[in-house]
């Protein structure tokens, strides 16, 4: 398996990279915080999801007395676009294991109007002190060795509007789950890709929430294109992960009245599980 060094000449750090600078948020108050949404992490002009999420994630983060996501879920209410945001956080019951809170990102609309973007609900609590002990029959996903995958640069022809947010990732997809690039999807709902920060930080629970959606929808491989936008995302935390590449697997097994679920599996360099999602999204038919 490759080691993150060898694919990065220089490495950010937890804490000093693109993606801590981007999703942090400034305490105005207690329980509210001000960010600046970056453009850089849009897809088809749109703010990706993932990055929303980690954005209120660090919110909670600091609101609550624990520091690690353990379960958050999202509900997408608008689409968010690059500039000033209000998080608004509320700290619903602490505990000695677990903290649970809610939080939403505001935006104004057009005419001025404070619009609630999206709101989740998380419990917190801390990865170091859960037990080792895991009884599994989970298997990290078939997945072709990184050099034999592809990534967006490789494509000749790239999603319009996506370049701001692959920019920022290492994304290596399986060429098995490429056949939507070559204008002959599987029919398969399936998308497997390496994953990394393109400034080569590793993963931490934050970064997670990223990862389980910043790979092109399984929608393409249905031969579906477009936008999908998500309704509801929730995400698992499972532990915190070892340096090195990720690995991303994402399946979809019903469209139907013009919606589908994508369920995602994410594992280490250490071929453990450390996070899954499932998200509702929305696509357009015809």
């Amino acid at each position: 398996m490759p080691e993150a060094a060898s694919l990065h000449a220089t490495r950010a750090r937890i804490g000093d990279s693109e993606f801590d600078r981007d999703t942090g948020v400034t305490r105005r108050e207690p329980g509210v915080y001000d960010i600046d949404l970056s453009a850089g992490w849009t897809i088809i002009s749109a703010v990706n999801g993932g990055y929303l999420l980690a954005v209120l994630g660090r919110a909670l983060a600091d609101a609550l007395p624990h520091s690690d996501p353990f379960t958050i879920s999202a509900h997408y209410l608008t689409a968010s676009q690059p500039g000033p945001a209000v998080v608004r956080t509320d700290v619903v019951r602490t505990g000695r294991t677990l903290s649970t809170g809610q939080a939403s990102l505001f935006q104004y609309d057009d005419e001025g109007r404070e619009t609630e973007r999206i709101r989740v609900l998380a419990s917190y609590g801390d990865l170091d002190s859960l037990p080792d002990d895991v009884r599994t029959t989970a298997k990290p996903p078939a997945i072709a060795p990184i050099d034999q995958c592809f990534g967006p640069a490789d494509s000749p022809a790239p999603v319009p509007g996506s370049s701001a947010i692959t920019d920022r990732l290492m994304l290596k997809l399986d060429p098995a789950t490429l056949g939507w690039a070559l204008g002959a999807p599987s029919g398969k709902g399936e998308m497997r890709s390496w994953f990394g920060l393109a400034d080569g930080r590793d993963a931490d629970p934050l970064s997670l929430l990223l990862a389980v959606d910043a790979l092109p929808p399984t929608a393409f491989e249905i031969g579906l294109t477009g936008w999908v936008p998500t309704v509801e995302l929730t995400v698992h935390v499972r532990c915190r992960p070892a340096p090195g590449p990720l690995r991303v697997a994402i399946t979809t097994r019903n469209l139907a009245g013009g919606f589908l679920e994508e369920d995602a599996e994410v594992w280490d360099s250490a071929d453990r599980l450390v996070a899954q999602s499932r998200q509702l999204a929305r696509v357009r038919l015809g």
